[in-house]
Formats: structure tokens, sequence, C-alpha cells
């Protein structure tokens, strides 16, 4: 039968940095006693600390006026937050990541067990501290091999109340990897990995609860099992899965906020796609994106095609290259080499997975004034209408994952494209999108500052 024995250490002094950590807790757990009458440390002991000694022994103590800003320069990022009103004022919770790669409430900044008017900071290198307390523990008891945990207190998402986990380690093996073994049953395990410095910090918690004012524990009985086989082992760093790996990086309204700020600057003109299919209802969402841009005299002067690869598509295209490249011969009378080198920009709309054809019914909606002059402004308005809709389809396109290039070849030549498709000939067309899921990563837009385009007057 497999079994631990966990005991607290009681009577230590208050830490400080004239009273720390390393000078005190080597003397005091040599004659520790344990239940079954035995005192002191043996081979295969874990030592579990929690934080707020390390930091006081270290000097991370503040002030607690400062605790807003401590949060602050501790937090390397916010990665949630939400304002609570407590009665007589407002309170901003923060989720933050710490410089360590901790993800906790208030950058771990706590004022319990702490004089009134003090805050702790955590350990500026908690693997660190527990390498030089490891190392004054093997001084006292040369002999016997020993681990050393760093323990704080944290939330978790999706459950309710606080537990302690590992910050900090050493002389442990802080993870234990069974991928690759059989269960009892034979099947393979594939993800099991399991978080045995966490495992250690919860358990010592049971019998030094924050109330207790016992702020270290010893676990027995795990022996080698936990040890690590390189003298101080990885660390608790070895723990931490970076953000890029974190499917919750970020909290809900900071991820919506972030979406918001980057759909924009995210688009790009993507001109090569893999070979992977575009569904239909991703489309449908994209142009319900599309529709939702403003509009002259509340109308909805918008209308699309979606033309996926085959025999109707390819005879559209065609045709209007031909009308291209006679008009690129007869009126521009550009040489062979520039037509081909022009016509080639088109060759996307071809073998994109689906090419888009936006439009305006212009005979609709717009008013129909008596002048000329008054019809071209009108004749604007709704053109600019139609650029907001076709800039929403590429912003939508592109927050779903999708690649779009805007050809502007449908603008030139109306007749043909109204004719080929069986369209009224007052649909003006907006152009044409290709669109499909980009072979390589887009590459980074180049800088363009407001100053360079924007006047304040």
């Amino acid at each position: 039968m497999a079994a631990i024995t966990i005991v607290s250490v009681e009577g230590l002094p208050e830490f400080s940095a004239e009273t720390t950590a390393k000078d005190v807790l080597p003397a005091v757990l040599s004659e520790l006693s344990w239940p079954d009458g035995s005192t002191g440390l043996v081979d295969g002991d874990i030592i579990v600390v929690t934080s707020k000694i390390i930091s006081k022994s270290e000097g991370r103590v503040a002030e607690a006026d400062d605790r807003e800003t401590a949060i602050d320069s501790e937090a390397v990022r916010v990665v949630a937050s939400r304002t609570v009103d407590t009665g007589d004022r407002s309170k901003t919770l923060k989720i933050t990541q710490t410089h360590h790669g901790f993800v906790m409430a208030a950058s771990g900044v706590d004022a319990s067990d702490l004089p009134t008017g003090s805050i702790a900071l955590l350990p500026q290198d908690p693997d660190s501290s527990a390498r030089e307390l490891r190392a004054a523990f093997q001084e006292t008891v040369s002999d016997t091999s020993i681990g050393v945990v760093i323990t704080d207190s944290a939330g978790r998402p999706w459950r309710e109340g606080i537990i302690d986990f590992a910050i900090g380690a050493a002389g442990v093996d802080v993870l234990r990897d069974f991928r690759g073994t059989q269960d009892r049953f034979g099947q393979i395990l594939d993800v099991t990995v399991t978080c045995v410095a966490d495992e250690l910090a919860a358990a010592a918690e049971l019998v030094t609860p924050k109330s207790a004012g016992s702020p270290v524990a010893v676990v027995r009985g795990l022996g080698s099992a936990v040890l690590a086989s390189d003298d101080d082992g990885p660390g608790a760093q070895a723990i931490v899965r970076t953000a890029d790996d974190d499917l919750f990086r970020l909290g809900t309204a900071e991820a919506i906020d972030l979406g918001r700020r980057q759909a924009v600057a995210d688009r790009r003109t993507i001109r090569a796609y893999s070979g992977q299919e575009v569904p239909r209802e991703l489309i449908m969402e994209c142009v319900e994106a599309a529709i939702s841009a403003p509009a002259p005299h509340h109308t909805e002067p918008w209308s699309f095609v979606a033309m996926y690869p085959g025999p109707e598509r390819d005879t559209l295209l065609t045709a209007m290259r031909e009308q291209w490249t006679n008009d690129l011969r007869m009126l521009d009378q550009f040489s062979e080499e520039s037509i081909a080198k022009r016509i080639k920009r088109g060759d996307l709309l071809f073998t994109a997975p689906v090419v888009l054809l936006p439009f305006m019914k212009m005979d609709e909606v717009a008013h129909d004034y008596p002048d000329e002059r008054r019809r071209g402004f009108e004749r604007d308005l709704f053109m600019v209408a139609g650029g907001a809709a076709v800039e929403n389809f590429l912003i939508a396109a592109s927050s779903h994952g999708l690649g779009t290039a805007w050809i502007s070849s449908t603008v030139f030549c109306p007749e043909l494209v109204t004719k080929q498709l069986d369209l009224p000939a007052t649909w003006q067309p907006l152009g044409a999108i290709a669109i499909g899921y980009p072979a390589t990563d887009p590459k980074d837009r180049e800088p363009r500052t407001a100053e360079d385009f924007l006047t304040f007057r």
C-alpha cells in the first residue's frame, strides 16, 4: 500500500532580510518531529515552502499604497480584467502574466501574512531561490538527498477556489511523463504528463492553511520517484506553458478587444492559395458582414455572385481576358511582352478556390436627378458604399483565416460581365475577389503612419 506523510513545521520566527529562510530552516528541520517518533530529514523528503517567506527573506516587500504600481510593474501583459463594484468604490481585478511566465491574479502581489500597510511581491527568481535553499539544507544533511518546492496560491480557469501550485523547485522532477506507456488495459497513453511539483504544493497546503501561520511542510514517502536525477533538476520554469501554446492566452473581453484592433491591419492581399476547399457557409458569413456596410437613403444596393471552379467561371474570365488584351493592344498600344506581364496579374482568378463578384444595383436605389452633375455625385455616393461592403467582406474573410485579393478587372468591362452572367445591365461590377486559404503565411505589412495621411484643422 502506497502512503505518504505530510507534517507542518511549527514555531518558526518572523522571516526578514535579516532572518532568512536559508539561515533558519536547515537547523529547525534537522530537529523536526515525525508521527513515528523519528526526527530530522531522510532521503527523499520534499520540503515545501510558501513563497511569502522567501519574498520576506529576499526583501521583496513594498508599501501597500504602491500596490497597483507593483501589479503593473510585475506584469508583462494583462490576460484578463474585470471591474467590480464593492459598494463604496469600484475595484479592477487583473489576471496578469508575470515576468516568470505565471498567469495569476494581481501578478501575485499579496498583503496576507504581512503587517498592515505592506505587500509582498513574488521572488524575483523562484527556481534560483529553491536551489539556494536546497544547497543550505545539503550542507546540514550532506548524506541526504532532499527536494525543495516553493509555492504560491492561485485560482484556476473553470474552477472555484484557490489552490497552491509550484513557482520554484530544486531537486525535484517537476513533471512525470507517462506518454508512450501502457495503462492496465494495454492502451498507450498519448498525452499524460502529470505535474508532480503542483501535486506536492497542493498536498502540503492541506497541513499549512493560510490562517495557521505555518508556511513550511515536509512530504515524506515518495522517495526517488520524485527526486531529480540530475541534482537540482529543471526547476518550476519547466511547468510554464507559453502564451503561444495556450488556448486561453487571453480573457474573453481582452481577446475581443484585440480582435477588433487587429482585424483591419491583419487583412492582406493573398495571391497564392492552398488546395483546401472554402466552405459555402464561410462565404455566406462574409457576405453578411459585407451587407452591414452603410448605404445611402437606407437602401440595400448590393448583390454578390460566388463562382466556384467550372465552365461558367472559365468562360467569363476568358472573355474578360480577351477584352483586356484587346484594350491593351489597340487602345494603349502596349508591346506583346508588356501585355503578357499585365494579363498575368489576373491568373489567380482562374486558380482561386472561389471568386466573388460584388455588384451595385444602381437603377433600383439611386435618385434620378434631372441634371448630369448630381447624377454623377449620386453614382459616386453609391460606389463609396460599394467599396465599404467590399472592405467589410475582405476583413471578415481574413478573420476566418481566408486570404483574399481584390482585382479591379470587372470594373473595366461591365457590359461584358453582366451579359455573360445574364444580369441586369444596370448592375455595376465592383471588381472580383479571389478567395482561398493562404498557401503560406502573409508577409508583414510595410509600416504606415497616420501623420503621412492626416491633417487636423
